[in-house]
């Protein structure tokens, strides 16, 4: 059976939007996009790990935390020329001398690996002690839910390394380059959107590769497989920190759009949204996710103009109304037009119950309905 082509054309479609995106609109909607776009790499790997491994993390948002905090403190230092942060001189403080956990970000390549390094090693840990021994389900659910909680409080607690509630920010330049002229932020929006690209590329020859197979297999029946001689475990971990890293990279290219970072950015309550972007959009799609963030994410700006303090409760119902009547998301919706011609064809079927004349008119609908199939 030959694969539909519609999500490949779709896809298409999208990057050549997003590509011609800045010469029709403003530079505030590219700043807005490129960061959208930050989110659409979230939904990406969130889809990877949930949508197509059957993985429901709720703490997806601690390894966009750590890229996201590792491309910071370069930026920090850059800003600082490489002395104390402006936090640290604070009175009181009680620190004469950086860090020793600051240090290696000081030099800007080194800063850019242990964007994707930090996050891949705390998820294969992460990863080794619960898929090895077996904790998955809603229990491995909670289990990333408190990460991204203690992660939180981490930050929050360690005000002499973090910045605190008030995170990291007054950033100025990346490796000499400003980050606030309108070239920079162009660069920047082409950069990410190669970066979505690449990685959406990626993810599809990885789904339609023959690993792709067996993460479907340990989403529908990972017992089977195990019995078949599947290490599952080792799947899982790997796309754990496969899926952790993209969530690193982009936390980095967030930090570098926004120019801050806080804890609250990367809470529970954050990881839940991304969730939300990716039922939205339609999971194990590739396609459907990066729709989603985009989608909701813009619906969520313009609601928030005029709704400041009710915007929270149009994203939820949004979620509600797709959920219940279009359970596979925005990509659901594609299958309307058969859904509805198999509605007329069963119509037709009990009106023929009461009127056989009807019998070759039916026999023609059924027919062609069968052969859409």
């Amino acid at each position: 059976m030959t694969k539909s082509k519609s999500p490949v054309y779709g896809a298409i479609l999208l990057f050549i939007f997003l590509l011609i995106f800045p010469f029709i609109f403003s530079m505030f909607q590219v700043g807005l996009f490129t960061k959208f776009m930050c989110f659409a790499l979230i939904a990406l790997s969130l889809d990877l790990l949930w949508g197509y491994t059957g993985i429901l993390s709720l703490g997806q948002g601690v390894y966009f935390g750590l890229g996201a905090y590792c491309m910071a403190m370069y930026l920090k230092l850059a800003a600082s020329g490489s002395n104390l942060p402006d936090f640290m001189r604070s009175p009181g403080s009680g620190i004469s001398q950086l860090p020793w956990i600051w240090v290696p970000f000081k030099n800007p390549i080194i800063a850019l690996a242990l964007v994707i390094i930090v996050p891949v090693l705390i998820s294969i840990l992460i990863g080794a002690l619960t898929f090895i021994n077996r904790i998955r389900g809603v229990y491995f659910s909670i289990l990333s839910e408190a990460l991204g909680v203690v992660f939180s409080v981490l930050l929050v607690g360690s005000q002499s390394l973090t910045g605190g509630s008030n995170g990291l920010t007054n950033f100025s330049n990346f490796m000499g380059a400003s980050l606030y002229t309108g070239k920079s932020r162009l660069i920047l929006f082409y950069v990410t959107l190669l970066i979505l690209a690449l990685v959406y590329f990626l993810a599809y020859q990885l789904i339609h590769h023959k690993i792709g197979n067996v993460l479907i297999a340990i989403r529908d029946s990972e017992n089977r497989l195990r019995f078949t001689g599947y290490n599952t475990a080792a799947y899982k971990i790997f796309i754990y920190g496969l899926s952790a890293a993209i969530s690193g990279v982009a936390g980095a290219l967030y930090v570098l759009q926004v120019g801050i970072i806080t804890p609250s950015d990367v809470g529970v309550m954050f990881s839940i949204e991304m969730v939300i972007w990716v039922a939205i959009g339609g999971k194990a799609t590739l396609l459907g996710p990066v729709i989603g963030a985009l989608v909701v994410n813009e619906f969520k700006t313009v609601i928030s103009n005029y709704f400041p303090s009710l915007w929270s409760y149009f994203i939820g119902a949004l979620f509600i109304i797709v959920i219940l009547l279009f359970p596979q998301g925005f990509m659901g919706l594609k299958a309307i037009p058969h859904y509805l011609a198999n509605r007329k064809v069963a119509r037709q079927i009990r009106q023929h119950q009461t009127n056989p004349n009807l019998n070759q008119e039916v026999q023609n609908n059924v027919a062609k309905t069968s052969k859409e199939d």
